[in-house]
């Protein structure tokens, strides 16, 4: 059976990453369960370009060949009739690239007022995997404290810091040693990066 994941874009600098690892997954026999913040739409009309419209067509523009056993199923942040609202949808996992400041409080304080905190909050109890990466630096000590209790809760929290001893070319190569941590940490073969050694 596919691989099911969740993947959320919330309103936070880094919406490079959320669309490098939709890319990477639908480019394999794999479910994706896309929930986009209506912050999260603002910063990629910013960063992006999207200009609004089919979501799926603008991913197309951006490069994503989607697999012939794949799927996308793209949902607002207010549908809690979406699959991932229950702990009785079972899924491989869930991403938040990126996650906001606001998100990763609403997570470490099990606060579940939209789609994403809800998805995530439910990822928790079930002791499914979250992985989450946090936007840019720097981080103030209240952002400190909600990570730690997101990672005690059971999230990983993954900051976007891409490595460099794969002595990366440019921006894509930089974003892929990060989309690769993640897809590892999913159990999904990739070859996005050399494994060390």
């Amino acid at each position: 059976m596919n691989k099911k994941i969740i993947v959320a874009i919330c309103g936070a600098s880094g919406s490079i990453y959320g669309i490098r690892l939709l890319k990477a997954l639908l480019n394999k026999p794999v479910n994706i369960y896309l929930i986009i913040s209506n912050a999260g739409y603002k910063v990629l009309e910013h960063e992006t370009g999207y200009t609004g419209g089919s979501f799926s067509s603008f991913l197309k523009d951006k490069g994503v060949v989607v697999h012939n056993d794949a799927d996308l199923n793209i949902y607002e942040q207010d549908d809690f009739f979406a699959p991932p609202a229950s702990g009785s949808f079972r899924n491989d996992g869930m991403v938040i690239a990126p996650c906001s400041m606001k998100t990763l409080a609403a997570i470490a304080s099990g606060m579940a007022d939209n789609l994403i905190h809800r998805a995530a909050d439910v990822s928790l109890k079930e002791k499914r995997p979250l992985i989450l990466l946090p936007r840019e630096t720097p981080l103030s000590i209240i952002h400190l404290k909600n990570m730690y209790v997101a990672a005690k809760a059971g999230a990983t929290i993954m900051p976007p810091s891409p490595s460099f001893y794969s002595n990366p070319k440019n921006i894509s190569d930089l974003v892929d040693s990060v989309i690769a941590r993640v897809l590892d940490h999913l159990k999904i073969e990739h070859d996005l990066v050399k494994q060390w050694g």
